[in-house]
């Protein structure tokens, strides 16, 4: 069939609107139709090459849709199904196992190097292969072909148009606190970064009953949201004293959990040093491979301070991505704020101003079909 697509062939290049063929779906695979997907700072990673993602190829992996074919054995959803398409797994690694899938032993190849496990790709131009399958989704395009582990179904009862962030970007950041920190009411949390993953990060902390919520950023707009959305103090981030002064705030000591969601070297140092005695910080944001981090030991050692990454929130989708729509549904999680709406022929221009800090979430939306 013929899909309409955003094709990354360049790096810090637009994306070309282009008309690409897409096979039927294969055993396990799903036919979605898309209605919307948001825009990731990972999708922009890869473009620009600082992922060995293969070109030509087409990007996106918060896409939400409509299921409209399943292929041979795919029983967990049905034509009509609304669903959200989080990332790929394999299903029979040792993470997988013990139902770690965020740290499968083929997360790199499944996710990033743009082709199924057998190097094939469902998308194709003039018979010249057009890499896809990026989350098992590459969803910047009106069709996509996801797979049984990857797709979440949805209730018809939520906005469709919405969801798309829930894959990636947000349940990164609430599940890095609700699962991965398990932050306790009474418990203190710095976000170092106030971009959709911090935020998300700071409204969990409020679901959680997080009492001392610090937000960390250059940008004084989004600090004002992070109030806003539940933050108790607010610092910009290369102010004076300011390790000194999150470490007031939180009591002296320091704060109980510390998140970097920048992946900059000296920002994760600052969210080290800010952490109260057997405090935990994590890691989300996606470093540079050649990056190093220094940090004194006797700091670490001495009082049982804690770094971790966390790779999607330590999320299983098909249980948390159900339970934040509940939330957001109740009133208690909402993401919404954060989101700003684009077309899908604007998906240029709405990751130039995801890029220069001008949205927090864009999401493209796709055409209603006659």
């Amino acid at each position: 069939m013929e899909i309409n697509a955003a094709v990354a062939r360049a790096p810090q290049a637009p994306l070309s609107l282009e008309t690409l063929q897409l096979e039927p779906p294969r055993a396990g695979e799903i036919l979605v139709r898309l209605v919307a997907t948001g825009i990731c700072h990972t999708d922009i990673v890869m473009r620009d090459q600082h992922l060995p993602t293969p070109q030509p190829v087409v990007l996106g992996h918060e896409g939400a849709g409509i299921v409209e074919q399943v292929g041979s054995g795919v029983t967990k959803v049905a034509v009509g199904d609304h669903v959200v398409m989080t990332y790929n797994s394999c299903g029979h690694c040792a993470s997988c196992d013990k139902g770690q899938a965020s740290y499968c032993h083929d997360f790199f190849p499944r996710n990033f190097l743009g082709t199924r496990a057998d190097g094939s790709s469902g998308l194709s131009q003039a018979g010249k292969m057009v890499y896809g399958n990026i989350f098992g989704q590459s969803s910047f395009a009106s069709h996509s072909l996801c797979h049984e582990r990857n797709v979440v179904k949805v209730p018809r009862s939520a906005p469709l148009e919405l969801l798309g962030p829930l894959a990636c970007g947000v349940q990164t950041g609430a599940g890095a606190v609700l699962n991965s920190l398990r932050v306790a009411p009474g418990d203190s949390l710095a976000v170092f970064g106030t971009g959709s993953v911090g935020l998300s990060a700071i409204m969990a902390g409020v679901v959680a009953g997080a009492t001392t919520i610090i937000a960390v950023d250059r940008n004084r707009q989004r600090l004002e949201l992070a109030l806003e959305l539940g933050a108790s103090h607010a610092f910009v981030a290369d102010s004076p004293g300011v390790v000194e002064r999150i470490c007031q705030v939180a009591g002296g000591a320091g704060v109980d959990h510390a998140l970097d969601t920048t992946g900059l070297a000296p920002v994760i140092q600052q969210a080290v040093a800010v952490l109260a005695p057997r405090g935990t910080c994590g890691i989300l944001g996606a470093s540079d491979p050649s990056s190093t981090l220094e940090l004194n030991l006797s700091h670490m050692m001495s009082a049982g301070r804690s770094l971790r990454g966390i790779v999607e929130g330590d999320s299983l989708p098909d249980h948390f991505i159900p339970a934040l729509i509940r939330l957001y549904e109740g009133g208690r999680f909402p993401f919404d704020r954060l989101v700003t709406y684009y077309e899908f022929e604007q998906i240029n221009q709405a990751i130039d101003d995801a890029e220069h800090g001008r949205v927090v979430k864009p999401i493209v939306r796709f055409p209603t079909p006659l």
